[in-house]
């Protein structure tokens, strides 16, 4: 009964866009609540239909007075009692621990047209980082302290910084800080970075919001790319980055591809960021100039799934995105879908563990 008050408080008290950590508790309460009552229920149900069903029948061809509906069998209850402990368990864990149990996945990627000098150039990804939504310093410490680690050449960030607001960055600006990468480091905006799903008091504090973010991303040590490209220069050679805004099916569609790519040689070597994956199907695969590589992030893998190396991997998010997490190539060209750094609304992960990728980039010999 406390979880449904509770639960009925912060959405009385919600505010459009303010997803903040009551609320982030309020759906794992109700969650926690819920699954493993409707497991029961599906169950129970179940066999009260069969009960029903076989007690008609018997009552029809003459059985016994009170037979009509048997007795629940006790091992019905005990197995519909252990199935929802499963997912309640799992959640637990997800909300506790899931959230900040941060993994490390590494690709090795070649490439005919990399430059030499760039032979063993690795860069490390996170994307989704949604500030607004932490609440344990020392553990996030130890996720940026994990990337540093990875001492990778350039660190590239794909998009979500916050939830909504710049301002739910300000209590982690130090942690992010120390973020070190040699040879640079380079962000893009996500959907939630545009404060779209915000009731603003006025268009000025909306414009005043994204003034504060691309401050944010300054203050970070992060080179935000806005439809625009970069060099990233190693010897006599160079790649070029190229950084669109958010452009996603279904979402706003700030993004300009030919812009960000103007004055791009047809033979150079390109990554791009693209927040959202779905970008790469509808526009960069068949985009005029070709795009080694697309790095993506947004699904967060929907924060549930199943993953075992070779044998399962799925998730709610691949009834929406066919590529919603891992590596995906298709006519040459690769797309990497990083599974998020943060999370979003539910505060936890089952199953889907926060991502740090690192992908090493090497020559195709002969």
């Amino acid at each position: 009964m406390l979880v449904y008050f509770f639960v009925g408080y912060v959405f009385l008290t919600f505010e459009r866009g303010a997803i903040t950590l009551s609320f982030g508790r309020m759906v794992s309460l109700l969650i926690l609540s819920l699954i493993p009552k409707l497991i029961i229920l599906v169950l129970l149900f179940g066999e009260d239909m069969l009960r029903l069903f076989s007690g008609g029948f018997q009552s029809f061809t003459g059985g016994r007075e009170g037979d009509f509906l048997p007795e629940r069998r006790k091992m019905i209850s005990q197995t519909a009692l252990i199935l929802a402990a499963v997912p309640f368990l799992g959640i637990l864990h997800g909300v506790l621990i899931g959230k900040y149990r941060y993994r490390v996945v590494k690709h090795r990627l070649e490439f005919d047209e990399l430059p030499e000098e760039f032979d063993g150039f690795t860069i490390t990804q996170i994307s989704d980082i949604h500030s607004g939504s932490f609440d344990n310093k020392k553990k996030l410490e130890y996720g940026v302290e994990l990337i540093n680690q990875q001492n990778s050449d350039v660190i590239l960030f794909t998009g979500d910084l916050v939830n909504n607001q710049a301002a739910e960055m300000e209590p982690w600006i130090e942690t992010f800080q120390k973020l070190e990468a040699p040879m640079g480091k380079y962000s893009i905006l996500g959907n939630h970075d545009y404060g779209d799903y915000m009731e603003w008091p006025n268009r000025e504090a909306k414009v005043e919001n994204m003034r504060r973010l691309f401050q944010v991303h300054k203050d970070l040590g992060f080179q935000l790319l806005r439809n625009e490209n970069i060099q990233i220069q190693k010897g006599r050679s160079s790649i070029d980055l190229i950084g669109v805004e958010n452009w996603g099916k279904g979402f706003a569609q700030h993004g300009d591809l030919a812009k960000a790519t103007e004055k791009l040689r047809n033979q150079s070597f390109k990554i791009l960021m693209s927040h959202d994956p779905s970008h790469f199907d509808e526009q960069v695969k068949n985009f005029s100039q070709f795009i080694h590589l697309t790095l993506s992030g947004h699904t967060h893998g929907m924060q549930f799934g199943i993953e075992i190396p070779g044998w399962v991997k799925w998730s709610p998010a691949s009834l929406r995105y066919p590529k919603w997490a891992g590596l995906y190539e298709e006519m040459g060209r690769f797309l990497h879908v990083n599974r998020g750094f943060g999370f979003l609304a539910f505060p936890g992960r089952v199953g889907i563990w926060p991502e740090i990728t690192v992908l090493e980039l090497r020559k195709k010999k002969g």
